[in-house]
């Protein structure tokens, strides 16, 4: 009984660092030499520990933001809505006093949050105002009512002074705003770009 052996073809080295042609002496074998294994283990277990490690790091990412208070997710989607307000009206100057300059603007609310909470997020409540006019003049709310009737009418103006409905915000409500707000920013970047 005769039985024929299949004769080995040459391999590349699996040790990234080495590369060489050899010959198997076992089917399975995928490095040249002895020095060669222990240097792709090694590799291995590197990657598999930064594996490990990053596998840890989304599971802490993914438990922060379960136990995440309500109040976090509010502070997320007001700064996604500013940076939309500062962007959508990066053209036009000021509400209050309708200058152009250089220095920082903010997303200037005609009605409080403290007094209308239930427009914290409505658009035609908020424009672009520059830093002077939102922090040492109080918002300068004679002068950006008068750019607000401009602006967007009376009628709307008036609503905006009426009565509203409290809302009450969920943290899945929030967090589609934030998604949603940052969608609306993308879109303005690539439009300006």
């Amino acid at each position: 009984m005769r039985v024929a052996l299949k004769e080995l073809r040459k391999k590349k080295c699996c040790n990234a660092a080495c590369r060489a042609e050899f010959v198997p002496a076992r089917s399975m074998q995928v490095v040249c030499s002895p020095l060669c294994g222990l240097a792709v283990a090694k590799a291995k277990r590197e990657k598999d520990r930064k594996s490990i490690d990053q596998c840890e790091r989304r599971e802490i990412r993914v438990a922060k933001e379960r136990i995440k208070p309500k109040a976090d997710h509010v502070r997320e989607a007001q700064q996604a809505f500013n940076e939309f307000i500062r962007l959508r009206d990066k053209d036009l100057p000021c509400v209050s006093c309708g200058r152009h300059h250089e220095g920082q603007y903010h997303a200037g609310h005609y009605r409080t949050v403290g007094a209308n909470p239930e427009l914290r997020f409505e658009p035609l409540n908020v424009w672009k105002q520059c830093a002077p006019c939102n922090n040492h003049k109080s918002g300068d709310i004679v002068n950006y009512r008068i750019e607000l009737v401009k602006r967007i009418g009376a009628e709307r103006v008036e609503w905006l002074e009426g009565p509203h409905e409290p809302k009450r915000y969920t943290i899945e409500n929030l967090k589609a705003m934030k998604a949603d707000y940052r969608e609306k920013i993308k879109e303005l970047k690539r439009a300006a770009a």
